[in-house]
């Protein structure tokens, strides 16, 4: 079991423009790792990524869509 495996659930957060119907992702910001999991099945298993790699994906997600060849 990982420190994000054990977290309680008010340490998981989504964003505030999610909608109700539970159809987005959490996060979470541990010591040594950022958690993404699927606030459907919050028992299951959590995606977990380092600084670097999470720092990565998130200027990605706001540059914007990109046409790959």
């Amino acid at each position: 079991m990982t420190p994000l495996d054990s977290a309680p659930d008010r340490d998981w957060f989504k964003s505030s423009r999610s909608a109700n119907n539970a159809n987005c992702v959490e996060v979470r910001f541990a010591a040594d790792a950022v958690g993404v999991r699927d606030s459907k099945d919050r028992s299951g298993p959590a995606l977990a990524f380092g600084a670097v790699a999470w720092t990565g994906f998130v200027t990605t997600l706001k540059a914007g869509p990109t046409l790959r060849t």
